[in-house]
């Protein structure tokens, strides 16, 4: 039986300020008590990892920068990169620094990696602000359809460094991580019904996510097409009859209500998610017309002092390059011949 003691977990983090230290440092420490190892990679300003430094001494966390041959555009990647390395576990859990694990979610993601290279949670908002909810809609929309890209994943150690790692120079990090893997001849286990707890951002940080966050659909063109005819409908409908758009509003509302009802999510999503749903489409609807003008012109988004052109590779593109890499089985039996296997309902998968 898998337990979460058998895990590392790699946290990359870059902050600009302490807000969130008192709670990180807490949460830590959490970890540190039922997993072998933690491994916070930390691109802060120096002054501020010094001072995390001093912070997590004697906690039992491996406080370390970004090593400089992991070095890349999205920091992300290279805390990642670093941490993973770095990791004496084949069972590696990475999660970003809102991300907030318990001791049973870590026992679910080890206990999938018996059978699977990659594994994807789900995660939700707790609490859940005006603009959590907004966001939470896209979550709900992305159930519906398929499956949602969360801020943390479970990997096997061996796996990532086998492939040569991902692309740190896109902006849509899950998603190039996620097509590497699959590329490379892959099993990811889509855990639908493990729901991980996910801390809010502030809603500064919720409004400068718009723009970036449209721009990766640029990474999915049929997604992106959808998005770019919404408004001229919207407006052809408009001008027609006022009752197709409440129509076509209450059909967003039931189908962001499917993806809450799916493997047990009405536990962690609330019903007003559902009812926003049509409002967060007209926001994607809206920003995707600059960000696929920003892409046309090859101008790409702003990202920590760059600018990042492309959001993700193509399928195609990745099986070309990584075909065949990943020969690994997944140990513990799994399913080796299985690209995707989902995993919807209860908590042991």
């Amino acid at each position: 039986m898998s337990t979460p003691a058998e895990l590392s977990v790699v946290v990359p983090l870059k902050w600009e300020d302490d807000g969130e230290a008192e709670d990180m440092t807490a949460y830590l420490r959490f970890l540190t008590g039922v997993v072998h190892e933690v491994i916070v990679v930390d691109g802060s300003p120096k002054a501020l990892f010094d001072g995390h430094a001093e912070l997590w001494r004697g906690t039992g966390v491996r406080h370390i920068p970004p090593g400089r041959a992991a070095a890349c555009a999205n920091g992300k990647v290279a805390g990642i990169r670093t941490g993973v390395t770095a990791a004496t576990r084949e069972k590696v859990v990475i999660a970003d620094d809102d991300v907030r694990y318990d001791e049973p979610s870590l026992g679910h993601v080890s206990r999938l990696l018996d059978g699977a290279h990659l594994v994807r949670p789900q995660n939700y908002f707790d609490p859940a602000p005006w603009h959590a909810v907004w966001d939470t809609g896209r979550t709900l929309l992305n159930r519906s359809v398929g499956q949602d890209y969360p801020g943390t994943f479970g990997l096997r150690r061996s796996a990532l460094l086998g492939i040569g790692g991902y692309d740190g120079n896109t902006l849509f990090e899950n998603l190039e991580l996620v097509r590497t893997v699959r590329a490379a001849g892959g099993t990811e286990v889509l855990a639908t019904g493990l729901y991980v707890r996910r801390l809010p951002p502030r809603a500064s940080r919720f409004w400068s996510q718009r723009p970036r966050q449209a721009y990766d659909d640029t990474a999915q063109p049929a997604r992106m097409a959808l998005f770019l005819s919404l408004l001229p409908l919207t407006g052809v409908a408009a001008l027609r009859s006022p009752g197709l758009v409440a129509a076509g509003a209450g059909a967003v509302v039931l189908l962001a209500e499917a993806g809450r009802r799916r493997a047990g999510g009405r536990d962690v999503f609330p019903v007003r998610a559902s009812l926003g749903a049509p409002f967060w489409v007209l926001e994607r609807a809206v920003c995707a017309w600059p960000s696929f003008a920003a892409w046309l012109t090859g101008r790409g988004v702003p990202y920590a002092g760059s600018r990042l052109t492309t959001a993700a590779h193509s399928p195609r593109l990745l099986r070309r390059s990584r075909a065949g890499t990943l020969s690994l089985r997944p140990a513990g039996g799994g399913e080796p011949d299985l690209l995707v296997r989902a995993v919807a309902e209860g908590a042991d998968g």
